[in-house]
């Protein structure tokens, strides 16, 4: 069992999203307020324009909701030789506040969305290794610790993505679950084969059939997200409770946010909006 000191949300549960267009955007004011009321102990920032940009101003608004700060999503184009991908980390740190927060770093294509990407040469995966240590470096320096998310429809998505990124540079990972499988990694088996390189979860369970059309190209990111191809911990096909148990049996002692993404169409009820799934997943974790 976690402890529930260790369990965190993320904004993209409320279907908060900084793609373009994804769906209706709730207010940070419900939003922060469901995440109180169900217990939750902490939150990553969500996108730029959610939460105030100034850190006191940030650091107030979550505590004034009983919730501590995890960090944060940011999305960086690394593999393009020629764009220093510094400047744009830099200004998103600036929002980031007290030393000790949790840069969730994205290998973005440079396009919206999450439905297309590109196929990069030798040149592109040279940048994209020499620019991830160099975007740890300065995270590091600023007091915060950067870790890379592989992520579906960012340049490190597949396995053998995956793959090139653990033995090409020393980088920490975000382990998403759902992000890995929908990728073609198993998130278990990297769990046990490199939990020394984990120093972030994000919790997702998965609808494995959708996730094989997303693979095969029969279904797009964004309109599986829409079909609810992420599912409440222990409602999908993922063994989450094995990979909480890899983690924990070497060690792992950082945070596990729990992140189901989602698109809304209007504003929901309240009765039936994502809280209602994301108490689903606090009473799995409560019980495993």
């Amino acid at each position: 069992m976690i402890a529930a000191s260790r369990v965190a949300a993320a904004p993209i549960s409320w279907g908060v999203c900084e793609v373009p267009g994804w769906g209706h955007q709730l207010a940070a004011g419900r939003v922060l307020a469901e995440m109180r009321d169900l217990g939750v102990a902490a939150t990553e920032f969500g996108p730029d324009g959610f939460l105030p940009s100034d850190p006191g101003e940030r650091a107030a608004l979550l505590g004034s909701y009983g919730l501590r700060p995890v960090g944060g999503f940011v999305p960086l184009v690394l593999h393009d030789p020629g764009r220093d991908p510094l400047p744009e980390l830099s200004r998103a740190l600036d929002s980031f506040g007290e030393p000790g927060a949790t840069v969730v770093l994205a290998a973005t294509t440079g396009l919206d969305g999450y439905d297309e990407r590109p196929v990069l040469g030798p040149e592109h995966w040279s940048a994209l290794l020499t620019n991830l240590g160099r975007a740890t470096e300065h995270a590091a320096g600023r007091g915060h610790r950067a870790v890379l998310h592989p992520h579906v429809g960012t340049v490190v998505e597949t396995r053998e993505e995956v793959g090139r990124v653990l033995d090409g540079s020393d980088a920490a990972l975000c382990l998403d679950t759902g992000h890995l499988l929908i990728g073609g990694t198993d998130p278990l088996e990297l769990a046990r084969a490199s939990a020394g390189r984990v120093a972030h979860v994000h919790l997702k369970d998965v609808d494995a059939a959708l996730a094989r059309r997303v693979q095969s190209g029969g279904i797009g990111y964004t309109a599986a997200v829409r079909e609810g191809i992420y599912r409440p911990l222990g409602q999908g096909d993922i063994d989450i409770t094995g990979i909480i148990d890899a983690l924990e049996g070497v060690g792992y002692n950082g945070w596990y946010v729990l992140e189901q993404d989602m698109v809304l169409d209007a504003e929901p009820d309240p009765s039936a909006g994502p809280a209602r799934d994301v108490r689903a997943c606090l009473d799995f974790l409560a019980a495993a």
